[in-house]
Formats: structure tokens, C-alpha cells, sequence
């Protein structure tokens, strides 16, 4: 069964991960409770707690992969998917795919995910972890991003894309 439009999916599943990526970025990830202290952070927090305590190189990469760069992509595919709804897009969509194109492999929140599982099966055992909305966002993103890619049509999306500008009309002679 043929859709009405082929970018209908991958609109509501950007649309969602754009939820999700601000739940993720404003929510706390966890909290720990170690001898009656409680803390928590969020993803840009933990970056910049790298940052304080003098890993800045690492501090920026996780910056980089863990907010700006799936930031900007779901910002882009959402631009992206929005202006070739009415065809055809201007030219510079197509900019904006490619951006996005090169923006996909950095965001890494699988990673991540991943990398915060492995510490709080560590961490458990010194205090109690309490995993935050922000985690459960993250999780949302790592099943969102690659449904995105899965029904995105690259090809319909350039279809849309107006490379030329139109030709003058033709003014009637007198």
C-alpha cells in the first residue's frame, strides 16, 4: 500500500525526535545517591562537569556528538522534509541535505547510550541510580534516528528540489 506522500513517515519521526532530543537535553539523564548525597545532570551538564575538571578535549567530543551534532541534524532533516512538502523546494534545500548527510555518522547517541549503561552497571554497586527522563529520551533516539534513515526517500526528496530557476515568461510582442 502506496502512501499519499512518501516523506509523511519520516516527517512524524523527525517531528518526534525533535521531542525527544529537547526531553533529552533539558531532562536530567540520571540521579545518583552515594552516603545520603543526591546529584543529578544532564547530557550538556556532563560535558561541562568534563570540562571544569580539565578534560576538555573530551569534554567538546562529547558536546559535539552528544548534543550539537544530532541537534543539528534532526534540525536540518526537519527543515529538510518540511520544505519539500510544497515542490518545488528552493535550491538550498539541498545544501541542507547534504549538511545533514554529513552530520549523520556524528551523531553517535548509541554511544552514548551505551557508554551510560556500562557506567551505571558500575556504578550501582556505590550508590543508587535513578535513571532520569533524559536517558529514557536518548533511548527514544536511538530507535528514532535509524527509523528515520530506514524510511527516508533521498531520492524523492531531491526529486522535490528546484535546481534551476524557472525560465522568464515570455513577454507578448505588440
Amino acid at each position: 500500500m502506496r502512501h499519499a506522500d512518501p516523506l509523511d513517515r519520516p516527517l512524524a519521526l523527525t517531528v518526534t525526535a525533535a521531542i525527544a532530543l529537547i526531553i533529552a537535553n533539558v531532562s536530567p539523564l540520571m540521579g545518583l545517591t552515594v552516603a545520603g548525597r543526591d546529584s543529578t545532570t544532564t547530557l550538556i551538564g556532563g560535558a561541562y562537569q568534563m570540562w571544569l575538571q580539565g578534560s576538555e578535549v573530551t569534554a567538546v567530543i562529547v558536546g559535539f556528538c552528544a548534543v550539537f551534532a544530532p541537534a543539528a541534524y534532526v534540525a536540518l532533516l526537519l527543515a529538510v522534509l518540511v520544505m519539500v512538502r510544497w515542490p518545488p523546494a528552493p535550491a538550498w534545500v539541498g545544501v541542507l541535505m547534504r549538511w545533514a548527510d554529513r552530520l549523520r555518522p556524528w551523531s553517535m547517541n548509541e554511544v552514548l547510550l551505551l557508554g551510560m549503561l556500562v557506567a551505571l552497571t558500575k556504578i550501582a554497586q556505590l550508590a543508587t541510580v535513578i535513571p532520569g527522563a533524559g536517558m529514557y529520551a536518548i533511548g527514544a533516539l536511538v530507535l528514532l534516528l535509524p527509523a528515520i534513515v530506514s524510511t527516508f526517500d533521498v531520492r524523492e526528496v531531491w526529486r522535490r528540489i528546484a535546481w534551476i530557476d524557472p525560465p522568464a515568461p515570455r513577454r507578448a510582442d505588440p
